[in-house]
């Protein structure tokens, strides 16, 4: 067991920002967690990595207490907290020598400090000062400092944040690249991330985890409900629309659009026309839309 963590308790004041979480995570795991703003990913990933007490409860990583046994559960862990902090005046080979230094490499250092450089394709940046980098290099050079001393748990907090849609999807192979040998644990709003990345999902919310499962039962989730855009030529009432039976519910989204909701036992689409007819309405489009990850996320979370 990579991660274990049983009824842990995190309070600022009266707030408690982790309310009796308990989870674990398998060697070999790539496990996204996601929350919006203010849910505990933050401070879970403190908690786990040694930066920040529990209140109660206990969390373990490869079988080292994070309180009792620090030392040991910093040496098993590779952290890249959410700002990515970084000496922007070092070259990025010396920022890494530095590091190497801090963990004490030694004769050894030059020869991994080559080795990570190759591994997170930092080679035609590696003479250049950190602050001259990209946002994606710097985030490679965050990912280079977390796996320097071969940690067998990566925690990864909002890694991609920021990032071009080229750098996302290159920091996102990267981390599966390396979730092949390692238990990674990162947190991230961007849903797709999560899809192409993940094999486990954990939701939290509001400091207590509401949905912990693999990412294709979570998909699956939304086999469960259909999803209609419909745009009529004029304005129409929810409450009318709410009427028609097999609707769970009905949105406004702009103008004369609605995004409505129904079980998928029976196809409500033909009843929406029928609907219009008798209203005396025009249905100027209609489409079944997909629900993704997002559409799960803000149902579990409200």
């Amino acid at each position: 067991m990579s991660i274990k963590v049983n009824h842990l308790t995190k309070k600022y004041g009266v707030q408690k920002a982790l309310d009796q979480v308990s989870f674990e995570i398998n060697r070999g795991e790539i496990v996204g967690l996601l929350g919006p703003n203010g849910a505990g990913k933050s401070t879970l990933m403190k908690i786990l990595s040694c930066f920040l007490p529990q209140t109660s409860g206990e969390a373990k990583v490869c079988g080292f207490d994070v309180l009792e046994e620090s030392i040991q559960v910093r040496k098993k862990v590779g952290y890249l907290p959410e700002n990515n902090p970084l000496y922007l005046e070092m070259y990025v080979r010396e920022y890494l020598e530095f590091i190497g230094g801090i963990y004490k490499f030694g004769k050894k250092t030059k020869q991994r400090v080559n080795d990570i450089i190759e591994l997170t394709g930092l080679s035609i940046e590696q003479k250049k000062k950190i602050g001259q980098l990209s946002k994606g290099y710097r985030q490679r050079i965050g990912l280079a400092q977390a796996l320097f001393h071969d940690p067998e748990v990566l925690i990864l907090d909002e890694p991609t944040s920021g990032l071009d849609p080229n750098q996302l999807l290159e920091i996102r192979n990267l981390i599966k690249e390396i979730g092949k040998e390692k238990t990674v644990l990162l947190s991230t709003h961007i849903m797709q991330e999560v899809e192409a990345v993940c094999d486990r999902i954990i939701i939290i919310h509001k400091g207590k985890i509401v949905t912990d499962d693999s990412t294709e039962n979570v998909q699956k989730l939304s086999s469960s409900l259909d999803i209609i855009l419909v745009e009529f030529a004029a304005s129409v009432k929810p409450e009318l629309l709410e009427k028609i039976d097999g609707i769970l519910s009905a949105k406004h989204i702009k103008n004369n659009i609605w995004e409505i909701h129904s079980n998928n036992k029976t196809d409500i689409r033909p009843k929406i026309f029928q609907f219009a007819v008798d209203n005396g309405l025009t249905v100027i489009s209609m489409q079944k839309k997909e629900q993704s990850l997002e559409d799960i996320f803000q149902k579990v979370t409200k």
